[in-house]
């Protein structure tokens, strides 16, 4: 059987943006700060602007699931950027930011500005802005989901 992970048109997307990441984990890396990521940076600014806030409410600020944002404050903790106060009742903890990461904040808004406009710059550059492309991917998702055009392919297998 041949390996269908040889062949593969979403790894590009995948690898390109994983390089972006990377290069803006640089950005850390040059200041010394141990175990920020690129990933937490959107999570930690939001604490910062609108305060401590539960799973939930950070999970429904950014857009991710409970699960998901579950995982990463654990992260965040390990990292030492975030801690767990109680909440108003003993079933639920607040998030909030720890005097390290209260430091960074000023570097995570000019970073995130300043990744704003290199993207801006890097756009202008191509012939087809990749937030062109978001948009008309999302209007072609839109007409028709990503998991039902898989299921049609996976249908389309099983003949």
């Amino acid at each position: 059987m041949d390996d269908p992970t040889e062949q593969s048109q979403w790894r590009p997307l995948h690898e390109l943006l994983a390089r972006m990441d990377a290069e803006i984990g640089r950005i850390y890396t040059d200041r010394e700060i141990k175990g920020l990521r690129p990933s937490y940076v959107r999570e930690l600014i939001q604490l910062h602007l609108k305060g401590p806030m539960t799973i939930t409410e950070l999970a429904d600020t950014i857009g991710r699931t409970h699960s998901a944002l579950s995982q990463k404050v654990s992260a965040m903790r390990t990292a030492g950027l975030v801690r767990t106060v109680p909440g108003a009742d003993a079933r639920s903890k607040k998030v909030t930011l720890t005097a390290k990461s209260k430091k960074l904040v000023e570097l995570l808004t000019a970073e995130w500005q300043a990744t704003e406009a290199a993207i801006a710059d890097l756009e202008a550059e191509l012939p087809y802005p990749m937030t062109q492309v978001v948009r008309d991917i999302e209007q072609a998702l839109a007409r028709k989901s990503f998991h039902d055009r898989i299921t049609e392919k996976l249908q389309g297998s099983d003949r």
